[in-house]
């Protein structure tokens, strides 16, 4: 490229530019002879000037070829001229047209007293026909020879060379920059192969290296693939420890003890396996340190919430929620690792629960005591005389307990039907002042009492680890224990004072329900307290049937004899024109109508049962019978024409009264009375 750029810059105006395909050259486009380029330009002759080009270029062209690289590089080939590379001495001989001497073409120098001659004819013009020197200078020119010889040829004077002479300076100089520019890239060269050789050889070391990292990382997977399974079961991660040793008990506290428990398995595996590790020796006491600890803080986590459990006016139910329920796998772990810290522990929660429900069992009773209540006693009996009973009742009853019936079961069985209500706190049963019957308070009791059963029951199931049906029941009896007696107490405290037949049999069918729901929660533990609170009940209810038929029983005494009916109804016939009287009178009498209020009240709380071990059935078959009895004396007073009509129109209002109150037993009762009418109709 350099070349180019100084042959271009320097061609004559004269010459035809070079060709781009064709190589480039140092030598001249015309024929002249070189002269050396100085500073100061002295007058040569043309033999000495061509004997120092030829010198020059000689020079140069030996640099070229000579240039060796003696450096001990570890590359695999020498950078080495073309072949086909043609001597730029033999190139300019074939210019100027005379070859140069044998010995100067070999020694690539001429020696200072060789004396060129002249050639005796020069052409004056040359045409590349745009080849380059070294094309050029391998044209044949044997059949152009005579061409040449007939071109008009001069003798290049001195003076002509002396206008050219500036051409052929900068040509020389042009040819010594390209020799600078060849040895620097010859030192580029020479250096690109040592930083290539090094290259090399680091290469080579790289390779060696990767080879041995290679065979470590082999090694290194073999070992860590029999290593793996033994360093993940005997190790713990520092996180883990710092965490169960000092961080707060919370759901990160619970994952690191499950991986502490995991690690003590694997070790205690380990252990048990034929293979000895040593490393287990060095590991188990740390990891038994480590668990001692968790025991520890787990100990006094649960002892500060069974703490909690005795504060005043809290809710125990939201504390085994949150630090109980949410915490069980930590008595789980203590169980496993200290059965018998674990077991104090549990005897302090059953002891602080038997405490908990007693004593707000207690409040909650004493609350439900301040309600008010209707009173029921003998007076309320049916066959009791109704129009003495204003004058015998207390002063202090109020007036809506005297015209209240008692006998008449009204909306009172809604209560039944009270599927999804909750049990009233103790603050809304303080500020009740309405007049209930006894089957509210015993409804409110009971149901707070089997709804805090079953939450505790389950809690058990699921806090503690599973275990026997008999150990549960043992637990759950414990707490439960002075609560369900309690409540036997307080059932016995109302219905002993009261004849309340119906609100009897209201908290019978009360306790069957409580019954049910226990069996669909599946808590069998609360049977017993069932079963002792019908034990109450039903003796209770006896005891009132019986006391509504023995009143029954001495209001037919107490009807007048027929003898004594007669005379009466004569006596009132003489001193009145009406024929007919309260005693003469075919309407049904009022105790007929308590009576069919009080048996409709009776069988609509036994229409969904049709166990015959009941005693309702044989109580109403007695009562039944003493109404009759009643109703037949009764008839007795009556006119012998309306004796049956006034049968028939009680019996009639009884039938009426009953309607279609469903069950076994209404409809048994219902073809029992249409029977005794028919037969009177019929008489």
């Amino acid at each position: 490229m350099w070349l180019d750029r100084f042959s271009a810059n320097n061609t004559p105006s004269g010459s035809p530019p070079p060709s781009q395909n064709r190589s480039y050259s140092p030598a001249p486009r015309r024929s002249s002879q070189l002269a050396p380029g100085t500073s100061v330009r002295p007058s040569y002759n043309s033999r000495s000037s061509s004997a120092l080009l030829r010198v020059k270029a000689n020079a140069s062209t030996t640099s070229l070829n000579s240039a060796k690289v003696a450096h001990g590089s570890a590359l695999k080939q020498q950078i080495t001229p073309p072949a086909d590379l043609v001597d730029p001495l033999k190139a300019l001989a074939a210019v100027v047209g005379k070859p140069l001497p044998e010995e100067n073409l070999k020694n690539g120098s001429t020696q200072n007293n060789v004396e060129v001659k002249r050639p005796a004819r020069l052409i004056e013009d040359i045409e590349f026909s745009g080849l380059s020197l070294k094309e050029f200078a391998l044209v044949d020119f044997s059949d152009k020879q005579e061409t040449r010889v007939d071109s008009v040829t001069t003798v290049q004077t001195v003076e002509e060379y002396e206008k050219e002479k500036e051409k052929f300076e900068d040509l020389h100089r042009s040819i010594l920059a390209c020799d600078d520019v060849l040895r620097s890239v010859e030192v580029s060269l020479t250096s690109f192969q040592k930083d290539l050789g090094a290259v090399s050889a680091e290469i080579e070391t790289l390779q060696a290296r990767s080879a041995a990292l290679n065979t470590k990382l082999e090694n290194r997977k073999i070992v860590e693939k029999l290593l793996r399974p033994v360093i993940e079961d005997i190790c713990i991660a520092p996180v883990v420890v710092k965490t169960i040793s000092e961080g707060p008990i919370d759901i990160n506290w619970i994952k690191a003890l499950d991986e502490l428990e995991k690690r003590s398995k694997a070790i205690q595996n380990r252990i048990n396996g034929s293979e000895i590790i040593r490393a287990i020796s060095d590991v188990k006491p740390l990891l038994d340190d480590l668990t001692s600890k968790a025991v520890e803080r787990i100990r006094d986590f649960f002892v500060s919430r069974i703490k909690g459990l005795r504060s005043p006016n809290i809710n125990a139910q939201i504390i085994q929620q949150q630090s109980f329920l949410n915490y069980k796998d930590l008595y789980s772990f203590l169980a496993r690792h200290h059965s018998q810290l674990a077991e104090e522990i549990t005897q302090a929660y059953i002891n602080t629960m038997r405490w908990y429900y007693l004593n707000n069992f207690t409040r909650y009773r004493q609350a439900l005591e301040k309600i008010s209540l209707y009173t029921v006693d003998k007076q309320d009996a049916l066959g009791a005389d109704q129009t003495s009973q204003k004058n015998s009742r207390l002063p202090s009853v109020k007036a809506s307990q005297i015209s209240h019936d008692t006998l008449f079961i009204g909306r009172r069985m809604d209560i039944l039907r009270r599927t999804n209500q909750s049990a009233l706190t103790s603050y809304l049963v303080e500020e009740d002042k309405q007049i209930h019957y006894i089957e509210a308070p015993f409804f409110h009791f009971n149901l707070a009492l089997i709804d805090n059963a079953t939450f505790e029951y389950s809690f058990l199931t699921t806090f503690f680890p599973p275990s026997p049906i008999s150990t549960l029941s043992r637990k759950f009896t414990t707490i439960f224990a002075p609560t369900f007696a309690l409540g036997h107490a307080f059932t016995k405290s109302f219905i002993d004072i009261s004849n309340d037949c119906l609100g009897i049999l209201l908290c019978v069918r009360l306790n069957q329900h409580f019954a049910f729901e226990l069996q669909r929660r599946k808590i069998p533990v609360a049977d017993p307290y069932i079963n002792g609170t019908t034990m109450l009940l039903w003796p209770r209810f006896q005891l009132a049937m019986d006391m509504h038929t023995d009143s029954v029983r001495r209001a037919t005494v107490a009807l007048p004899s027929p003898s004594t009916s007669r005379a009466l109804a004569l006596a009132t016939s003489a001193t009145s024109n009406n024929s007919s009287s309260g005693q003469q009178s075919s309407a049904p009498h009022m105790l007929t109508q308590r009576f069919g209020h009080f048996l409709q009240g009776v069988l609509a709380l036994s229409a969904d049962t049709g166990d015959d071990s009941e005693p309702v059935g044989r109580s109403l078959e007695r009562l039944r019978g003493e109404v009759e009895g009643f109703l037949t004396k009764a008839a007795r007073a009556v006119t012998t024409g309306r004796r049956e009509r006034f049968l028939a129109n009680n019996y009639s209002l009884l039938l009426t009264i009953l309607g279609d109150t469903p069950g076994r037993l209404a409809g048994d009762m219902r073809v029992y009375f249409e029977g005794i009418r028919e037969g009177v109709t019929g008489e």
